[in-house]
C-alpha cells in the first residue's frame, strides 16, 4: 500500500459510509486505485463507489442526493451550476482526476486525406459520437472541426452514445466516428473499425479532463471527511504516475472497470496516442474552467442570462489544498494552452 505521508493522520473512523458515484472509464482509475489499495481505510472512511451506466444518471443522483459524490466531465459542474438541460445540483470540485487522454476516431471510410471534401461528397451528413453534450470530448470535437473548414452544426451530426458502445455502434456503420477517451479508440482499431486520427491533447495540451466533486449538502456536514477523501484520491493518482505500478494499475482496472477489455488494448490508454496523463497535479484550476465555459458559450450551450461567477461556482481549491497539506503535495507548476 503507497503511504499517505507523514501529514495525514486518520481521521475518527466515519459512521456515515460515503456514497461516489463513477462511469467505469479509465480516467476513473484514481478513486478505483483508492478503493483497491485501502487509501479510503486508511483515512478511516467507508466508502461504496458506485458504477453508473452513463453521465447521465451521474447528473441526477447528484442532482437528487442519491450520490455524495461523483467522477465527473470537466465541463459538468459547470453545466450543473447553471441549471442546463433542466437539472440544477450545487458541487464543490474537490480535485482533478486526469489530463488529456481523449482520442478522435473516424471509419476507415473518412480517416486520412481531405475530411472537408469527403464529408461534402455525401449524400447526408456524417455522424460524430460524443459521450454527453456537456462534455470535453464535446467542444474539443468543434475545435478540430472548425480547424479542418468543417462547421459542426451544418457539415455533421453529433450525438451522445456511451463510451462502451462507441466502437460497436461504428463498427455496425451507425456512426461514423467519435470522440472519446482511451482505450476506446484502441478498441475500434483492433476491431478494424476505424482508425485513430488525432488525440485531444493535440487540440488542448494538458487539458483537463475527468474532475471529482461533491454536493455542496454533503460538504456543510461532512467536510473533514471529504477533505480526507481528497487526499486519498491525490495519493492514488500520484501512485498512478509511477511506471512501476504499471502492471498492477491495468490489473485493478481490468478488475473493477474494463472487464469487457483485454489487458493490452488497456494498456494501450498510457501511450502516446491514448495516454491518459494521472498525475499528483490534481489541482482544479479556475482559470482553466473559465476556458470550458467560453467554449459552451461559442457552442451556444450557455445562456447570456447565466453570469461567470455563477456558473465558475463549483470551482474553488480549497479541498485541494487542505488535502494536498496532509501529503506535502506542492502546487503544481503548469502551463497549458487553449
Amino acid at each position: 500500500m503507497p503511504s499517505l505521508g507523514v501529514a495525514s493522520p486518520r481521521i475518527r473512523p466515519a459512521a456515515r459510509v460515503m456514497r461516489l458515484g463513477f462511469v467505469p472509464l479509465f480516467d476513473a482509475a484514481p478513486l478505483l486505485v483508492a478503493e483497491a489499495l485501502g487509501l479510503f481505510e486508511a483515512v478511516g472512511l467507508r466508502v461504496a463507489l458506485s458504477p453508473e451506466g452513463s453521465w447521465a444518471a451521474i447528473r441526477d443522483k447528484l442532482a437528487f442526493s442519491a450520490l455524495d459524490g461523483a467522477h465527473l466531465l470537466a465541463p459538468m459542474p459547470i453545466a450543473l451550476a447553471a441549471g442546463l438541460g433542466g437539472v440544477e445540483a450545487r458541487l464543490q470540485v474537490a480535485c482533478g482526476l486526469s489530463r488529456n487522454g481523449n482520442g478522435i476516431t473516424l471509419s476507415n471510410e473518412l480517416a486520412g486525406g481531405d475530411l472537408a471534401a469527403k464529408l461534402k461528397a455525401r449524400r447526408g451528413p456524417a455522424t460524430l459520437a460524443v459521450v454527453f453534450p456537456f462534455s470535453s470530448h464535446n467542444y474539443l470535437l468543434r475545435r478540430w472541426l472548425l480547424a479542418q473548414g468543417i462547421d459542426p452544426e451544418r457539415d455533421v451530426r453529433l450525438t451522445a452514445v456511451p463510451p462502451p458502445r462507441m466502437a460497436h455502434r461504428l463498427a455496425a456503420g451507425e456512426i461514423d466516428g467519435f470522440c472519446v477517451g482511451a482505450p476506446w479508440g484502441a478498441a475500434a482499431e483492433a476491431m478494424g473499425a476505424g482508425q485513430v486520427v488525432a488525440g485531444t491533447a493535440e487540440i488542448w495540451p494538458e487539458h483537463p479532463e475527468k474532475l471529482f466533486a461533491f454536493s455542496t449538502e454533503y460538504l456543510a456536514t461532512h467536510r473533514e471527511q471529504a477533505v480526507a477523501a481528497t487526499a486519498a484520491i491525490i495519493a492514488a493518482a500520484r501512485w498512478l504516475e509511477d511506471p512501476a505500478n504499471r502492471v498492477q494499475a491495468i490489473s485493478i482496472m481490468a478488475g473493477r472497470a474494463l472487464w469487457q477489455l483485454s489487458p493490452a488494448t488497456i494498456e494501450s490508454a498510457f501511450d502516446a496516442t491514448h495516454r491518459i496523463r494521472f498525475r499528483a497535479a490534481t489541482l482544479p484550476r479556475r482559470e482553466e474552467a473559465a476556458l470550458w465555459l467560453s467554449a459552451m458559450r461559442e457552442a451556444g450551450h450557455m445562456p447570456d442570462s447565466i453570469p461567470d461567477a455563477q456558473a465558475l461556482s463549483p470551482f474553488n481549491d480549497g479541498l485541494w489544498r487542505d488535502a494536498a497539506a496532509r501529503l506535502n503535495e506542492p502546487e503544481p507548476l503548469l502551463e497549458t494552452t487553449a
